[in-house]
């Protein structure tokens, strides 16, 4: 699989994995330039950990807020969508909504940038846990721990790919 992935011409790999990382397609294409990859998502997170830091914040920005305006507009991607959904992030009760928005608040006045976490690795309770314990950190942590979801978001949608 591997083969076939280095293989493929750049402009189809781009086509092929552009969506990966939410609106941030120079990721992969990035990507295409240092193949041959021995292993994609090692590539893909190399690209992330190698870039400047006002582009990893780029990308951090270009992730959604969690159960935020656009998730109640439905402007959300597709993957997002389903990420929240699969941890309750769109059934939630009146009091769940308003803490979720609260905590989103904070944590982007102290931080310049959304909340990122796996979500279809935690719940609803882990995630509002989770939101209110990484508001302690300092901001330099906090940009790490957000690019360490965001490769085990890629990693994910990369096995749904398979």
């Amino acid at each position: 699989m591997l083969d076939e992935i280095n293989a493929l011409p750049a402009a189809a790999f781009v086509a092929r994995y552009r969506d990966l990382f939410e609106h941030s397609p120079w990721v992969v294409e990035r990507a295409a330039a240092l193949r041959p990859l021995a292993d994609l998502h090692a590539g893909l997170t190399r690209v992330v950990r190698d870039a400047a830091l006002d582009e990893q914040l780029a990308l951090i920005r270009a992730h959604p807020e969690l159960a935020g305006k656009a998730a109640v507009d439905g402007t959300l991607t597709d993957a997002s969508a389903a990420e929240q959904a699969s941890a309750g992030l769109d059934r939630m009760s009146p009091e769940e909504y308003t803490r979720f928005h609260a905590l989103n608040a904070a944590y982007a006045a102290r931080f310049g940038f959304p909340f990122i976490i796996c979500v279809r690795q935690s719940t609803k309770v882990g995630i509002l846990a989770a939101m209110a314990r990484r508001l302690e950190q300092d901001r330099d942590a906090e940009i790490a721990t957000a690019l360490r979801e965001i490769g085990q978001i890629v990693r994910l949608r990369l096995e749904a790919m398979s």
